[in-house]
């Protein structure tokens, strides 16, 4: 069944197609100098959880399936479109980035509707998080 899923505990079958909508963002890829280092930051940071395609690629696991991946590369691209993470306790993700030894770019700070920081993950890749408060 090359375009429907099966989930097992139901038996239920899906087409793939559904979980998809259209013109909506449905992945994101960033590319990383060290593949496990770059799992190994996201999972000690997020709580992150990875599937392995090869030596050069994760795929980025969300509750409801795949959502992003991470491509090896000798160098990564920087200065993209900027990725915002959401929080319940922007604190405790600062505290968690910093733990995780990710470079602070800026601390948190107010903007309309809540707070965000932004950091560098351990290849370059500049992300923000923020919180409604």
């Amino acid at each position: 069944m090359p375009y429907g899923l099966v989930f097992r505990q139901t038996g239920i079958v899906l087409d793939s197609m559904a979980m998809h909508t259209h013109h909506a963002i449905d992945y994101i890829e960033f590319t990383v100098r060290d593949l496990a280092a770059a799992k190994k930051f996201y999972t000690a940071a997020f709580g992150w959880a990875f599937t392995d395609y090869g030596p050069g690629y994760a795929g980025i696991q969300g509750p409801d399936g795949e959502v992003g991946g991470l491509r090896q590369a000798d160098e990564a691209r920087t200065g993209g479109p900027l990725v915002v993470l959401y929080s319940t306790d922007l604190e405790a993700s600062l505290a968690a980035v910093r733990a995780a030894a990710g470079s602070i770019l800026q601390e948190p700070f107010a903007f309309p509707g809540g707070r965000r920081f932004h950091f560098l993950d351990p290849s370059g890749n500049e992300l923000a998080v923020w919180a409604t408060e």
